[in-house]
């Protein structure tokens, strides 16, 4: 694969939440941009935004929009990725796609640039951008398990409203502000009532195994990406009343005895990581802190005292679902097939 020299970008969900996020990263980070196209629905054509100092006019999404084009970063459901995969390859682009739906496809690489940057070299046109709670998880293990190959993962997910997108922000502040002023709310984008609630994660649950989707999705892509069809992954997804940034409890087991110190070490030079565990103050990775920053947040780290073993860590981890679990993630893929 030679790398895009001076590319024309388009970003499909360009005034979503995550769409934001990935304008935001590609000017932080100055991504090389010879030009920029923001495409979107209709109803959302003709809006500005900037870039760069820039107003740019939105565009609505058609299969015309990708003539020229380079690299399209897609951020809008996956019902849109779909419909416009053939239009993206026929233009010669590359999507980078960051919904569910090409990322199970074996013809498609699923790609968290810490772990399998290699992967993106393969694609025929399409590289899949995971789910926000397999990279907030499996980012800081992968070092890890490199070095002491893990067996099998426990993942409970406290997952904020940014990750059902904008409307599920703005319907949290909404539906808080009324409950506190004791008025009747309808929820229209979260079936339950959400504020000062905790509830398991709204995606539909597979009536045989009694799993929701994304605690499959964790699993098959945790197999895919660390190219281990063997590792045992299990997952309880939850949605709690946070805006933004996803925390996960998580529980692993290596192949042979690891120690805390070990743990600490391998992470304290981890890319994309940053150690937060201070036993003494009691402060461990939070929404808070997580909230705007690139780096995933892990602290708690201590020995699973209910292994006797000693091959098992628990630990906890707070992460950016719109930045490295999402938007940021997406760009690092972009860097890789520029450089």
């Amino acid at each position: 694969m030679s790398a895009i020299s001076n590319p024309v970008i388009a970003i499909a969900g360009a005034t979503g939440a995550v769409g934001v996020e990935m304008l935001k990263c590609l000017e932080e980070r100055n991504f090389p941009v010879s030009k920029l196209k923001l495409l979107a629905s209709a109803r959302s054509a003709g809006k500005t935004m900037t870039f760069r100092g820039e107003e740019i006019t939105v565009e609505e999404l058609t299969e015309e929009s990708f003539q020229g084009v380079d690299i399209a970063f897609f951020s809008a459901g996956g019902s849109i990725s779909r419909k416009f995969a053939d239009a993206v390859k026929r233009s010669g682009a590359v999507m980078i796609d960051n919904s569910s739906a090409f990322r199970m496809d074996p013809d498609v690489p699923l790609v968290v640039p810490e772990i399998n940057p290699e992967a993106a070299a393969d694609h025929k046109g399409i590289i899949a951008n995971p789910n926000c709670s397999t990279i907030i998880a499996i980012t800081p293990l992968w070092p890890i398990h490199r070095k002491n190959r893990i067996t099998r993962i426990i993942a409970a997910t406290y997952q904020a409203a940014s990750g059902a997108g904008q409307a599920a922000m703005d319907e949290l502040e909404e539906a808080t502000r009324a409950h506190l002023a004791g008025e009747p709310f309808e929820q229209k984008i979260i079936p339950h009532p959400y504020p000062f609630n905790v509830f398991s994660h709204n995606s539909d649950i597979d009536p045989e195994n009694g799993y929701n989707e994304e605690e499959l999705k964790m699993v098959k892509e945790t197999k895919k990406i660390f190219a281990d069809a063997d590792i045992r992954v299990t997952a309880t997804c939850v949605r709690v009343p946070v805006l933004r940034a996803h925390c996960e409890a998580i529980d692993f087991e290596c192949e042979k005895p690891i120690s805390v110190a070990e743990v600490k070490g391998i992470l304290s030079t981890a890319p994309g990581v940053k150690v937060v565990d201070d036993r003494e103050k009691n402060y461990f990775p939070m929404p808070k802190d997580a909230s705007g920053e690139d780096d995933i947040l892990v602290g708690r780290i201590r020995q699973d005292i209910s292994d006797p073993s000693g091959k098992s860590i628990s630990l906890f981890v707070a992460g950016d679902q719109l930045l490295k679990g999402a938007a940021l993630n997406a760009v690092q893929i972009g860097e890789l097939l520029v450089k």
